[in-house]
């Protein structure tokens, strides 16, 4: 009798030692793993997914999945965030940004710096800003925003003056001294790399002068300083408005704001691009 007793007592700790291990192993599947958040993130163009890839690694174990959603130009990541199709771009310039942003109401908001990409004046036939003849022809991009950038960088070089009220945006009109009476073709900025065959001297975006294997520290005539006139040029990361609390989004910027993020863009970019987050703070 006392054989059975304990053979059931035996059977029934045993029973109860699987139903604990059942129970626990229920909660550790339904509470216990890790879930993975899917972020959609613009880019334009691909040449800046090395950099992201790096980011994206590390976010990678955080439970975060940063999803590329690629566009060809620099309308379409605003419309997509306002719209909701994506979560967050990556970029933009904080005042082409800002402009659409106020244009359209569309409540979107920055939440972190990522990059500058300074403007290189480049040349195939001199080597140095002053060999530029009189009369020298210059390419300048014929976009508004980077034609007016353009020419702000031109009279930071000492090549020509526009006038004090013209702001960021000044115009070929705007011009009120050229000692040099320099000579301007306004071209597609994507195409201005090309225009050097034609031309004495071109001003070209970072991107597209990597674009071209052209080196900006060691190939540029001229290098638009990184400065505190330059800050609405800096590349932004941004979400709508209602989301700029969110903790996942917030993460996203902190991994991007890195040393490892830091190396990746000099590794990339070669002086195309710095980050700026050093120089202009994180936002």
């Amino acid at each position: 009798m006392k054989r059975k007793r304990r053979t059931g007592l035996i059977i029934s700790v045993i029973l109860a030692i699987i139903v604990v291990v059942g129970i626990a192993g229920i909660v550790h599947q339904r509470f216990g793993k890790t879930s993975t958040t899917t972020v959609r993130l613009g880019l334009v163009g691909t040449d800046s997914e090395p950099v992201w890839d790096n980011v994206r690694k590390r976010l990678k174990k955080q439970g975060i999945n940063i999803e590329y959603v690629i566009f060809n130009d620099y309308v379409q990541p605003d419309v997509a965030l306002k719209d909701g199709k994506i979560d967050m771009h990556s970029c933009l310039t904080r005042y082409y940004f800002e402009s659409y942003n106020k244009q359209q109401n569309a409540h979107l908001t920055a939440i972190g710096n990522t990059v500058i990409s300074p403007l290189g004046l480049y040349s195939q036939k001199y080597k140095k800003l002053q060999d530029l003849p009189n009369g020298a022809t210059i390419a300048i991009p014929n976009e508004p925003t980077t034609l007016g950038r353009g020419l702000n960088a031109l009279q930071s070089a000492g090549l020509i003056k526009v006038k004090k009220d013209s702001g960021i945006k000044p115009s070929l009109k705007d011009i009120t001294s050229n000692p040099r009476n320099l000579q301007f073709k306004e071209v597609d900025p994507a195409t201005a790399a090309r225009a050097l065959n034609s031309v004495d001297a071109a001003i070209i975006n970072g991107n597209y002068a990597v674009a071209a294997n052209l080196n900006p520290k060691k190939g540029s005539i001229y290098l638009e300083p990184i400065n505190k006139a330059a800050k609405p040029y800096v590349n932004i990361i941004a979400v709508q408005e209602k989301n700029k609390d969110n903790e996942v989004y917030k993460k996203v910027v902190a991994a991007y704001q890195t040393e490892q993020t830091k190396q990746a863009i000099e590794k990339t970019y070669k002086g195309a691009q710095e980050a700026a987050w050093p120089i202009y703070g994180r936002n």
